[in-house]
């Protein structure tokens, strides 16, 4: 989806199209920080990560207003239904990122084009597709020419495309990664590509064999298919336009990939005990951290609270993030019978809000981002 946050913000609120405008994290437009920007904003060097105050001083005139998670979840779940509907194998890879294998269509094009079109006419929101053999490429395409484009790389333009792209762009390939390349004459993505797998692992190690066999593989999704037994995990991620060690924006985020995996296990009536999170950045290349509690829930705010108990115990200080994301497992059939007072309220609130949003749609009732950092130790 293009600018999603900031794009269906434009839709909702005509006051907002074609204006330069920030999705806050918090109320307050001068002390909060941009969690989406649209590509008016852009345009002007707005980003998100960027405290608020810096984006007013480039556009004193900028207009603003606070994130409403639930507009943006209920939206992307549509969204995921719209496109389960084609009856191919779809994967949720991101709130604002979906992979669609189309080996079996004979014109991908054409098929993306529709796809386009039923997206604007129902929700008024522009996405920009990239087609490929495999997910990687796709996703790079998807980003060369945004927003609203559709980009196709086949056998036969794969090279000519890839010499036009810095090596910087493609997935997986941060700031210090991209300072090696460069050392190594690596500088656009068909350099990358044309560097054998033992020369890339010789000075990359096992990133180095990753990119040489993920640039080649014909797998069609990032994803590997869950067996008949049911899901052994439940997470989401996402990747920021760029870095941020911002808190206050970084824990926001956790909370609403920790909402996300709540209404998937409440809908398939299960409790998870293992939290894991994995974060990716310059310094911390891809790092990960779980813990096993002696508690399972389904609740999102208790996900949030124990993503957040990890990583205070492995990061004082918030470490610089350009993605992050949030994993349940352990996962158990939801067959708790709730003793103490307050748990007994606690699972009535969850069984209403999703009464509630399974009768009206997803997320018309949906829990306030609660600051909690203060309080926790």
């Amino acid at each position: 989806m293009d600018a999603f946050f900031a794009s269906i913000e434009q839709a909702i609120n005509p006051r907002f199209k074609g204006k330069p405008l920030i999705v806050g994290t918090r109320n307050n437009k001068f002390h909060t920080v941009v969690c989406a920007a649209s590509y008016e904003a852009k345009a002007l060097g707005i980003n998100s990560g960027m405290p608020s105050i810096e984006a007013f001083k480039i556009c004193p005139k900028l207009e603003f207003t606070p994130a409403d998670q639930s507009k943006y979840i209920w939206t992307s779940q549509e969204i995921l239904g719209m496109l389960k509907c084609y009856n191919l194998p779809v994967e949720y890879a991101s709130i604002d990122e979906f992979q669609i294998d189309v080996s079996g269509i004979n014109n991908p094009v054409e098929f993306a084009k529709t796809i386009q079109k039923q997206i604007y006419s129902r929700f008024n929101i522009t996405v920009s597709i990239g087609i490929a053999k495999n997910w990687i490429l796709a996703k790079l395409a998807s980003k060369l020419k945004k927003p609203n484009s559709l980009e196709y790389i086949n056998d036969e333009n794969l090279e000519f495309i890839l010499s036009t792209v810095p090596a910087k762009k493609l997935c997986g390939v941060g700031e210090k990664t991209e300072i090696i390349l460069a050392d190594l004459g690596i500088n656009s993505c068909l350099d990358l590509y044309k560097k054998s797998a033992s020369f890339l692992e010789a000075n990359l190690g096992a990133v180095g064999l990753n990119f040489y066999y993920s640039l080649r593989s014909k797998d069609s999704l990032n994803t590997i298919q869950e067996d008949d037994s049911g899901p052994k995990s439940v997470g989401h991620s996402y990747t920021f336009p760029r870095l941020s060690e911002n808190t206050g924006f970084i824990h926001a985020w956790i909370r609403l990939l920790s909402e996300m995996i709540a209404v998937r296990l409440r809908k398939q009536d299960l409790t998870a005990k293992t939290i894991h999170i994995w974060l990716n950045g310059p310094e911390l290349g891809n790092f990960g951290a779980q813990k096993t509690f002696t508690e399972h829930t389904s609740s999102g705010l208790e996900i949030y609270q124990k993503a957040l108990k990890i990583m205070a115990k492995n990061f004082p200080k918030t470490p610089k993030i350009r993605a992050m994301g949030v994993t349940c497992s352990s996962l158990l059939t939801n067959n708790y019978l709730p003793l103490l007072a307050e748990d007994k309220r606690r699972e009535a609130l969850l069984k209403t809000v999703d009464k509630i949003n399974y009768r009206f749609g997803e997320s018309t009732v949906y829990p306030a981002v609660i600051e909690l950092t203060k309080r926790m130790k």
